[in-house]
């Protein structure tokens, strides 16, 4: 074999390299794609963050399974669709996703910190983050979330993306979307959540799964209050 043969060889496996990832990534990014497009007029059954929490159950209990029934938009409370964008994101309305000002204050937040400790998430970003990704807190994961979010506000308008998240999003340990945790919590369904019920609800949202074990902290209750105040101006999509 001549070095020139040799070296052409070397440098098909060196393309391959670089070539292989970015193939990967782009099947991936096509995958996601397609299943929100199918989203769009299907409800999802399982997310991948409910996957991952039944697994953690079931491995202190084979038989445990999470809780979430779905239930239309139009049966969710208006209190509770208006306490969580007076919460989690009162832009929801008005940005095409991600909310650039908030994430710049995360990012300071975090480089002060020397450490991940806030994502500065829009609604639709923690619902890209529940339908495909992991709890863990990255920036490579944070370039995923982005990606998907383009998607979702793509593909999707704001009432459906709304309606998914309320749907899926985490209230409690094994505890996910509004019907679930409305009678979890209240023994109600999610269309009667009173006002104070649901700000308390939407106050858990960041960590549920702490709040289900300490109901009664004065930190739940002083900020319930202030999202009751908040919620007059929330609008919805």
């Amino acid at each position: 074999m001549s070095k020139s043969s040799g070296k052409v060889g070397k440098w098909r496996w060196v393309k391959w390299i670089f070539i292989l990832p970015i193939l990967l990534f782009l099947v991936v990014q096509l995958y996601f794609f397609l299943q929100i497009w199918w989203w769009v007029g299907h409800n999802p059954s399982m997310t991948s963050f409910m996957r991952q929490q039944q697994a953690a159950l079931q491995e202190k209990n084979p038989k445990a399974n999470i809780q979430q029934m779905w239930v239309p938009y139009n049966r969710i409370s208006n209190n509770l669709k208006r306490a969580i964008i007076a919460s989690e994101d009162a832009n929801f309305s008005e940005h095409e996703g991600v909310d650039w000002e908030a994430m710049q204050k995360a990012y300071e937040k975090n480089t002060k910190k020397k450490k991940v400790v806030s994502g500065g998430s829009t609604i639709t970003q923690q619902l890209a983050k529940n339908l495909f990704l992991s709890g863990s807190r990255s920036y490579l994961r944070k370039g995923e979330e982005l990606i998907i979010t383009f998607m979702l506000e793509s593909l999707m308008d704001k009432e459906r993306i709304f309606e998914i998240y309320l749907n899926v999003v985490e209230f409690g340990t094994g505890t996910f979307g509004a019907e679930a945790a409305a009678r979890h919590y209240y023994g109600v369904s999610a269309a009667n959540l009173s006002a104070v019920q649901a700000a308390k609800l939407a106050v858990m949202l960041p960590n549920p799964r702490y709040f289900d074990k300490h109901r009664d902290s004065n930190y739940l209750a002083r900020r319930t209050g202030v999202i009751l105040r908040r919620m007059g101006s929330a609008d919805l999509p």
